[in-house]
């Protein structure tokens, strides 16, 4: 399947049947996540894989009853760090020092670009940016999940701090950001053969 036709194909699932995406299947779309670009490749983010019923059932009151949370494959959560900083930093030269080869003083004016940068947001600015960070992410996860035909719904509809707290994400130094069921799609899903809403080419792309 081509990627346009993917992306033609997908849409938001309100109703999934009840066949399990594979260990496998699961394993190169949480991939595809996980190798999303992100600010300085910092990635301030997490990202939950929840398969088990019981606590899906706990989820389900701050996700406005929305079924799709309990009865999907997989109930995909990203979560933002709550502390972003020169931890942060720190964290991601380690690892570029490790693949890389280079030493920590190879990198040191980089690091102090970036912990520059960081440093000059506000709090509230630096959770916001976790944040998108996590949404970049999210969207190669959906880019991914189309082309391998599995199907997705992402959710913004929740009350991300019931999540939070069900989840314990306070402890964790995380936050939700979005959420994302995925699966198959049920054959009684109207929404399945519905056309796609979307604004035409030149109504969204501007050429200068």
């Amino acid at each position: 399947m081509k990627l346009l036709d993917a992306l033609q194909w997908r849409y938001a699932v309100k109703q999934f049947s009840n066949t399990k995406v594979s260990s496998t299947d699961l394993r190169v779309l949480m991939n595809s996540a996980r190798l999303s670009a992100s600010s300085y490749g910092l990635q301030p983010y997490n990202i939950l894989v929840i398969e088990s019923a019981t606590l899906r059932k706990k989820l389900l009151p701050f996700s406005y009853g929305q079924n799709k949370v309990a009865d999907s494959s997989h109930l995909i959560v990203f979560a933002a760090h709550s502390q972003v900083g020169n931890a942060t930093v720190d964290r991601y030269i380690d690892k570029h020092v490790q693949i890389t080869g280079k030493s920590h003083e190879d990198l040191r004016n980089y690091s102090l670009h970036m912990k520059s940068a960081l440093n000059n947001k506000t709090l509230a600015n630096k959770q916001e940016w976790a944040h998108q960070q996590a949404y970049i992410a999210l969207g190669n996860f959906l880019t991914c999940a189309a082309a391998m035909k599995i199907d997705s719904c992402p959710m913004t509809g929740i009350d991300t701090a019931g999540y939070d707290t069900v989840l314990d994400l306070d402890k964790k130094g995380l936050t939700t950001s979005v959420i994302c069921p995925i699966g198959y799609r049920h054959q009684d899903d109207t929404q399945s053969t519905a056309p796609k809403v979307r604004f035409d080419y030149d109504e969204i792309i501007q050429e200068l």
